[in-house]
């Protein structure tokens, strides 16, 4: 098994019609470590060594919140921008989270199809997140494609919200049991809760 931390980044929770819930999701897992950033740096004094600690001690990093103009929450980059160090995950020396994963979980208020060179955000998500990407690639970690809910606002009232929320809890189990297919991962855009790549065990 593998040993798999998720950071939670959402400063309006109580608002929030998709994340709650993939959050609660997480939380419910067995053998997983699960840190809301927020809640536990209210104040953004964010503990560096205990936070470069349980990077060490995990093997594959999953970053989940709402995409804010185009971009992460606020302590998510103050988060990066302290922890990540020189010398600690990059630079000379700077190899603690080399061969290490990392994946984002990401809602998008917008439709996909905002999400391209003729949508109204001209760019494609996964191009929007490349400063995460090589962030994963200067630590000389490994970038897997992102879980992604488009159109999140809307998801409620369409009776998307449990199908995504399901997806999620299927891919932290996967990626904890290392049934995860990180080639097919690598080489996707993005991935939703019907394009997952699950490999089936001996055991189904």
């Amino acid at each position: 098994m593998a040993k798999l931390l998720v950071y939670f980044a959402h400063p309006g929770q109580r608002y929030s019609t998709v994340n709650r819930q993939m959050w609660k999701a997480a939380k419910a897992l067995e053998g997983i470590t699960c840190v809301d950033l927020y809640a536990e740096y209210p104040r953004f004094d964010i503990n560096i060594d205990q936070e470069q600690e349980r990077l060490r001690a995990h093997d594959v990093i999953v970053f989940q919140f709402p995409l804010f103009w185009y971009s992460t929450p606020s302590i998510l980059k103050e988060w990066q921008d302290l922890v990540l160090e020189f010398g600690f995950a990059y630079g000379d020396g700077g190899d603690a989270l080399a061969g290490k994963k990392m994946m984002l979980a990401v809602t998008a208020g917008g439709p996909e199809e905002a999400y391209d060179e003729g949508g109204y955000n001209h760019f494609r998500l996964r191009t929007l997140l490349t400063p995460l990407e090589q962030t994963a690639r200067l630590c000389k970690m490994e970038f897997l494609a992102p879980y992604v809910l488009f159109a999140s606002l809307k998801a409620k009232r369409q009776e998307r919200v449990a199908p995504h929320v399901e997806g999620y809890r299927q891919l932290l189990e996967a990626l904890r049991d290392d049934r995860f297919d990180d080639a097919a991962a690598v080489n996707s855009d993005t991935l939703s809760a019907e394009t997952l790549p699950l490999r089936v065990t001996a055991h189904g």
